[in-house]
């Protein structure tokens, strides 16, 4: 059946990306429906940091003070070595004037802080329990057939843009099980645990090298005692079943953590095992269809790239609709879109988060400093505050400004944000995605 009222845009997912999306395009008074498959938001453990080019997008979309005051801003990511010892880090804190600085909110609280202030736009519509099986379209529109507890349903729109996350079926309806790229030979797990970190001596974020047990130590909330959860994933032996690696699991935290504590010392609120991957789809636009972060490209999660490119992403393509809607451009820009976000991927995303998982397991800590360009460029900015601010602003490469494409000057954001650091040891990482 068609539903009555035929939207402008659907939104196939509504994680951040799509729930962001959504927001910023029911501001500029777009009909908007957003199709979740669940019957509520998900609340797993997920990313937590998002970096300049994000709380640039966030900003535009007017939440992220809201994410300030509900979140904190992180001071000092470092690296260390598994005994704690530290080898180089950066002090976020330098960026404290700065309005895109990095952010830290987990995940399920920006979900749902992003759906309080889109649900309040009386052009917007979240549907739950509206799991789309198909997919189609012609000249005049798209449209998705879905499955609901009132029997199957199509639902059409001018453009359907699918931000179903990793496992995406807009992605799979295009395209089938051909997702281009590889799994890397090792899994990840993501934990949410309280443990007092900060008698360790821990900063913000932390980043450990070691052959076997590399990990990642990131506070999630900071109460006023400085106390509060903290994300830590790890490298895990390839081929485990979720069982395997979840009984693993006190083993990891006795040998990884500080003080090598015994289950009965620390609070395990989450435990999340999963595989891990680079790919990349050949075009983020198939007609009226458009894919945005995990269910265009994926990455592993150790800088952060994957969340921060996501929601780049729908910033770019917000300007890129609201550029069609508005008359201000094409349907052309759309290819563009799809052009220069595969550019960002494959030229800033995917060889930065590449080195920045090896940093960790495929080096000898010990000559790290010796040996390791990133760490020695850190360590020559140890003293130099205006070299640090400068690098902190390295994320922005990420960016792309599609309104330098419009038909006209009028309503074209800001186009400083193009450059393109060619060296990949340019750009520091920002947390972790999972």
């Amino acid at each position: 059946m068609t539903a009555s009222g035929k939207p402008w845009t659907i939104i196939v997912g509504s994680g951040p990306s799509g729930l962001l999306l959504g927001l910023m395009l029911a501001k500029k008074g777009v009909s908007v429906h957003i199709l979740e498959a669940s019957a509520e938001l998900d609340d797993s453990p997920r990313a937590a940091y998002y970096g300049p080019p994000a709380a640039y997008v966030l900003r535009r979309a007017g939440v992220i003070d809201d994410i300030r005051a509900e979140g904190f801003d992180p001071s000092v990511t470092s690296w260390r070595k598994l005994d704690g010892t530290f080898l180089a880090g950066l002090d976020n804190s330098y960026l404290h004037d700065y309005p895109d600085r990095i952010a830290c909110l987990p995940l399920a609280q920006l979900d749902q802080l992003l759906y309080r202030h889109a649900v309040a736009q009386p052009t917007l519509t979240v549907s739950f329990n509206h799991k789309v099986v198909d997919i189609g379209q012609d000249a005049e529109k798209a449209w998705v057939d879905v499955e609901t507890s009132e029997g199957p349903k199509r639902l059409e729109a001018t453009y359907v843009v699918g931000c179903d996350g990793a496992s995406s079926v807009v992605r799979r309806c295009l395209y089938g099980k051909e997702f281009p790229g590889y799994t890397w030979d090792k899994q990840i797990v993501a934990t949410n645990v309280a443990y007092p970190f900060e008698k360790y001596g821990y900063d913000d974020a932390n980043f450990f090298i070691h052959p076997e047990h590399w990990h990642m130590v990131a506070r999630l909330t900071k109460n006023d005692d400085g106390s509060g959860w903290w994300r830590v994933s790890y490298g895990e032996i390839n081929g485990l079943s979720r069982e395997e690696l979840v009984a693993r699991q006190p083993m990891k935290f006795e040998a990884m953590l500080p003080g090598h504590p015994k289950p009965s010392e620390y609070s395990l609120a989450a435990i999340s095992p999963y595989k891990i991957h680079q790919r990349i789809v050949d075009k983020m636009r198939v007609g009226r269809f458009m894919l945005a972060a995990d269910a265009a490209h994926l990455n592993n999660p150790f800088g952060g790239l994957g969340l921060t490119g996501g929601l780049t992403d729908v910033g770019g393509l917000y300007d890129c609709l609201i550029g069609v809607y508005e008359g201000k451009a094409d349907e052309s820009i759309l290819d563009k879109y799809s052009e220069m976000r595969r550019q960002r991927f494959k030229i800033v995303t995917d060889p930065i988060s590449t080195e920045n998982i090896k940093r960790l397991y495929d080096q000898d800590p010990d000559k790290a400093l010796e040996n390791d360009d990133f760490l020695k460029l850190l360590k020559s900015m140890e003293n130099d505050r205006e070299k640090q601010v400068d690098f902190m602003k390295g994320p922005m490469a990420l960016w792309y400004d599609f309104t330098q494409h419009y038909k006209t000057s009028e309503g074209k954001t800001t186009g400083s944000k193009n450059n393109i650091v060619s060296n990949v040891e340019q750009i520091p990482a920002v947390g972790v995605d999972g």
